[in-house]
């Protein structure tokens, strides 16, 4: 378990602040994250990466020189929000483009890709490289949906060192992807991590069982087995992974790699010499060459036991990348030379996050609803927060148990953007567009990005100078709907929160267009979300962290479609109180 810990919905920023201090010599905390304290050649090319905190020394352990340029950090197991990634990547830009290197999750997929989006409109070019290692996450042929765990490290570790020897964009992109083609990992668990605040694991593993292919979320393994020695163990994973061997390698004999064996928190370091012996005779008997082994905590999972193994097939371009120097405060390899530091684009970044711009005025029919949007914000944050146990349990089934303090988090931080909204004479229009981005920015990761497309959608139909009705509602919520699927990617029955959108959107509409009252439209609207948000325990998920646990999720509920509808409940109460 986590035993040192405050409050726990500071602990991601507590921790970020904690580590900057012990490393500032050699990185610099900045508005999202963390950046290298050396300078950067002006005109090169820079590389980002990030996730959620919960995983050191990934990722903020692997800023630094001969590694990564800046690391966006999220929240405990939440990927770091758009705001935080352009913050950051703001901070690092010298002129020559940026590149985007992340794990292959749903939330950091969405916030890195609208990150990247907003960073062009700048004039900024970006690219992205998102690493696909866990070979348990989906099949060979579904490369493209499988996860992101230890290999991302020699991913990283590619595109830095190419960036810093002064190489173009497009090259620095072209030898991040050809590591990404050439690393494949396994991971097993032996027992569940703990998150901070929380009373037991998000799973359990019986004494002398054994989970293969867990996820660094704390999500469950694909299935159990009868827990081997640790000769036993490093043999099922040289076997799988041998099996997953790229196709340009010809024939083992000669074949060289580069290998991460990795623990996730609590298999210690003894224990993980005595697997790598077994490893290094299995490889070695198979005539692979191994170039300088790690056998280390690189990305760990709080107090989960277990351990990964990662392979890196080499050719001659990658294995310079692979040997190369790096001196960050989590990973050293070789001598690197000391460049100067420099705090001056530190300062520029930090600066520009605190010029907001004014906000609008609103008529006074606007910022009466207002008044109204603030109650119904403070409402649903109180619905969640009474949940927010029962919705991290739900998210435990098959994913990483964060639902609950996600959703906590963002509503939190919304309602008090709402509050300053309502200060400074905003509209109900504006006072939504701010939430939203607050509820964004604060709690990261899938949810935080959806429901910060959801109130800016509201935001942007209801405006700052009409009395908002149902027909403007009906609106608002429709183009959340076909923004979150065109983002998200979600499809009615994929056991998400658009299975309950849908039907509430379309319900809404519907009222909306028989003339109905807001508060009858939305009474009704709210009557099938709860509906069809209990109605989710019979779907399987078919998108995001558990499509891999599909049979684990059926028989409970999505627990995003079960935060809309409570929202849409608590929301509700509010607009027949004050609503006509």
């Amino acid at each position: 378990m986590t035993y040192l810990f405050n409050n726990p919905a500071q602990f991601a920023d507590e921790l970020v602040e904690g580590f900057a201090a012990a490393h500032r010599n050699t990185i610099q905390r900045v508005n999202g994250g963390v950046i290298r304290r050396h300078k950067t050649k002006p005109g090169q090319v820079v590389m980002i990466i990030g996730g959620g905190s919960g995983h050191y020394p990934a990722f903020g352990g692997f800023v630094g020189q001969g590694l990564a340029h800046g690391a966006a950090l999220g929240n405990v197991f939440a990927a770091p929000s758009a705001q935080q990634i352009c913050q950051v990547a703001q901070a690092v830009d010298a002129g020559g483009g940026i590149l985007f290197c992340y794990a292959n999750y749903a939330g950091d997929v969405l916030n890195f890709e609208h990150a990247q989006a907003q960073l062009r409109t700048q004039g900024i070019d970006v690219r992205s490289v998102v690493v696909t290692d866990d070979i348990a996450s989906a099949a060979f042929a579904e490369q493209h949906k499988r996860r992101g765990i230890a290999g991302t490290l020699p991913v990283f570790k590619a595109a830095a060192v190419a960036a810093d020897a002064g190489k173009p964009l497009d090259e620095v992109a072209r030898i991040a992807t050809a590591a990404k083609d050439r690393v494949r990992s396994l991971g097993v668990a032996f027992s569940g991590c703990t998150l901070p605040g929380a009373n037991k694991p998000l799973f359990e593993v019986a004494s002398g069982k054994m989970e293969v292919g867990m996820g660094i979320h704390g999500e469950p393994g694909l299935y159990r087995v009868d827990a081997p020695s640790a000769d036993g163990l490093a043999e099922m994973l040289v076997k799988k992974l041998l099996a997953e061997t790229p196709l340009s390698i010809g024939s083992f004999s000669g074949a060289r790699v580069g290998l991460i064996l990795n623990g996730l928190g609590a298999v210690k370091y003894e224990e993980l010499f005595v697997i790598y012996r077994k490893i290094d005779q299995l490889l070695s008997k198979h005539g692979l060459i191994i170039i300088e082994p790690v056998v280390d905590e690189l990305i760990t999972s709080f107090d989960m036991a277990g351990v990964s193994l990662t392979l890196f097939w080499l050719n001659d371009e990658l294995e310079q990348t692979w040997i190369a120097a790096a001196d960050t405060p989590a990973f050293h390899r070789g001598n690197i030379a000391q460049e100067a530091q420099s705090e001056e684009n530190i300062a520029v970044a930090v600066q520009s996050v605190h010029d907001k711009q004014p906000l609008k005025t609103g008529s006074a029919d606007s910022r009466a609803a207002a008044k109204v949007v603030l109650i119904a914000l403070e409402a649903a944050r109180d619905a969640i927060e009474s949940q927010q146990e029962a919705l991290g349990r739900l998210d435990a089934i098959a994913g990483d148990g964060d639902h609950g303090i996600g959703m906590q988090r963002g509503l939190t931080a919304a309602v008090e953007a709402a509050r300053a909204a309502l200060d400074a004479q905003a509209g109900a229009g504006t006072m939504l567009t701010v939430a939203g981005d607050a509820w964004s920015d604060r709690a990261g990761g899938t949810s935080g990005m959806l429901w910060g497309v959801i109130l800016r959608n509201l935001g942007n139909a209801l405006g700052d100078e009409a009395k908002p009705d149902a027909a403007m509602l009906a609106t608002g919520v429709t183009a959340a709907l076909e923004a979150i699927v065109s983002l998200g990617k979600a499809q009615l029955n994929d056991k998400t929160l658009v299975d309950v959108l849908y039907p509430f959107s379309a319900t809404l509409t519907q009222s909306a267009a028989q003339g109905l009252s807001t508060t009858e439209a939305w009474t009704a609207a709210a009557e099938i979300a709860a509906q069809s948000a209990e109605a989710t325990r019979n779907l399987t998920p078919k998108i995001g962290r558990a499509r891999p646990h599909a049979e684990k999720s059926i028989g409970t509920p999505d627990p995003g479609a079960v935060s809309m509808a409570l929202i849409a409940g608590a929301t509700g109460k509010i607009i027949r109180r004050y609503c006509p």
